[in-house]
């Protein structure tokens, strides 16, 4: 698993990339805010719990459960607070080293998944324990005097974590366990500094699936608000005061962003089968599109470039922007920007017959125009099988307004067929002097158009969204952005939404460190989910600094 060094999770914490060779391995924040995300609409209803939801309509997947029921650990036996913790690397089991009998039932087993602010003991290189039986865990989390927080299972081990809301746990049974897992779901507990709702006698909320917390504790009024992924926003008595501990039972391992923490711009990412491939910039680098790959959109393995030096298009020069992957129909298709020997950019396709390449790059470009020529290419397949193309002309490169385009594909996704129709200009305040980085998904009734805009190397630089019953339109943008610099992040787009291993929408896009804007380490790779309400995406915990479930 990703390990992450401990932090206080109360802190807050296109162009050519950064060429900066290493492995994988600002701005204010918004403390002004009164828990409302950076750009969705204001309006707010009480929930229960003393949170407030700020658009009614929260996703109905992520329903509470009535805050009256018994807590799932009730009927477990509560440890002494005053004992002596036990070394948690001392006992668990190996999972990997007892050979099991075919013909009996696995043991039961709960893997114990620890945030990104726990204090490992010594020689404990792993972020979670494998322990024989079930070991549940209330959700309670004790501070103390030093501002650090305590847990406590059920087993009796109590694992320290950094800050006061540093309690992030996930519990995960396999095997003969004596009763079946129950379904994903979250445990949102309050400290003491919560202040409740009216009749509402419990310090904690149940709620199916997966609710996030962004990691940042903002000032509202002389009180603290916390921002949580399902739009509620728990208020809390005094300065810095945000108490919340979280608890995830069946919802798989944990992770802290970033996930690829070095240079990796416009993040292109293809699913294919059970396994993601991410392209990023690579600007004049000899060998284009650094190549990633992984299981889980969070743990990546470098697997070499898109196209090696060999393979690049002759028609090109250099600056090798935001490529993207696609499978269409049984050949693998890069489609990418690239600067003309001629000096003005042009769209690009290379193919290959695998999706880990290396890819071939066609001898004539996909799409040229005279200038200012075009850049950032999108490839999207409708429901009913429809191919079409989409990107940016390069407008802003002259001072022009800029436009995001489409036009359907040949069924091969190697030529262009039809006319092209403008979908967005940049026309809205927040969106500056460029839109760009188009993505189009499909969800309920809509076609749904991300795109970033503003400039690329700056706190403005942000997400937003449009929607229409067609994928040529007309599109209605969202008034604001769903995305945008926050606390331990700046200038967040430029991505990939892309279907994670649980089924949820995923924003996998690039960021650059507040304070770090245009500097190293570029602009890392960070990974968020993508809600719905009343038919809009929102993405309320994001950019995110806290830990959360694997996507």
């Amino acid at each position: 698993m990703k390990r992450v060094l401990p932090i206080l999770l109360l802190l807050a914490c296109g162009g050519g990339p950064f060429v900066i060779d290493e492995p994988d391995a600002g701005h204010s924040s918004d403390a002004g805010l009164s828990g409302e995300d950076a750009g969705v609409d204001a309006g707010t209803v009480t929930e229960d719990a003393g949170t407030q939801v700020e658009d009614a309509g929260f996703d109905a997947g992520i329903t509470p459960v009535d805050a009256g029921i018994t807590p799932v650990d009730a009927g477990t036996t509560p440890v002494d607070a005053g004992t002596t913790p036990i070394d948690a690397g001392t006992t668990p089991i190996d999972a990997g080293t007892t050979p099991i009998d075919a013909g009996t039932p696995a043991p039961c087993i709960t893997r114990i998944t620890y945030g990104a602010s726990w204090f490992p003991p010594a020689n404990h290189p792993n972020d979670y324990d494998d322990v024989t039986g079930v070991v549940t865990w209330d959700g309670s989390c004790t501070q103390d005097s030093s501002g650090n927080s305590k847990a406590t299972l059920s087993n009796g081990w109590q694992p320290i974590f950094g800050g006061r809301s540093g309690c992030v746990i996930a519990l995960d049974q396999r095997g003969a366990c004596p009763t079946p897992a129950p379904a994903c779901s979250t445990r949102i507990s309050y400290g003491d500094t919560w202040l409740a709702a009216p009749n509402h006698p419990n310090s904690y909320d149940d709620v199916g699936g997966r609710v996030t917390f962004d990691g940042l504790c903002r000032a509202n009024g002389s009180a603290s608000v916390a921002q949580l992924s399902n739009g509620w926003a728990p208020n809390f008595t005094g300065s810095n005061a945000c108490e919340i501990a979280m608890r995830y039972t069946q919802c798989g391992g944990l992770y802290t962003n970033p996930v690829v923490a070095t240079d990796c711009p416009d993040p292109g990412v293809m699913k294919d089968g059970d396994t993601y491939y991410m392209a990023c910039t690579s600007d004049g680098a000899a060998n284009a599109y650094p190549l990633r790959r992984s299981t889980d959109l969070v743990n990546w393995t470098r697997i070499g470039n898109v196209m090696p030096q060999a393979n690049k298009p002759i028609w090109a020069g250099g600056d090798f922007w935001a490529p993207e992957l696609h499978k269409v129909g049984s050949t693998y298709i890069a489609y990418f920007s690239a600067r003309h020997t001629n000096g003005v950019f042009a769209l690009g396709a290379a193919t290959s017959s695998v999706p880990q390449g290396p890819y071939q790059a066609r001898n004539t470009p996909l799409l040229q125009t005279g200038s200012p020529g075009v850049i950032d290419v999108h490839f999207y397949e409708a429901p009913n099988g429809t191919r079409y193309l989409l990107w940016k002309p390069d407008s802003n490169a002259i001072g022009q307004q800029t436009s995001i385009r489409i036009q359907t594909l040949a069924a091969d996704g190697l030529s262009l067929t039809g006319t092209q129709t403008t979908l967005l200009v940049n026309d809205r305040a927040w969106e500056g002097n460029v839109i760009e980085g188009p993505w189009m998904i499909h969800q309920g009734g809509y076609f749904y158009l991300f795109y970033s805009a503003n400039g690329y190397a700056s706190t403005a630089y942000a997400v937003g969204v449009a929607r229409a019953t067609s994928p040529t339109g007309p599109f209605t943008k969202r008034a604001t952005p769903i995305l945008v610099t926050r606390g331990a992040w700046a200038g967040p787009g430029h991505g990939s939404i892309v279907k994670g291993p649980s089924g949820d929408w995923v924003h996998v896009y690039h960021s650059w460190e507040a304070g770090n804007v245009g500097q190293s380490p570029g602009r890392q790779v960070l990974v968020d989910r993508i809600t719905f309400e009343s038919d809009w995406p929102v993405m309320h915990a994001g950019p995110s600094s806290g830990t959360q479930p694997l996507p």
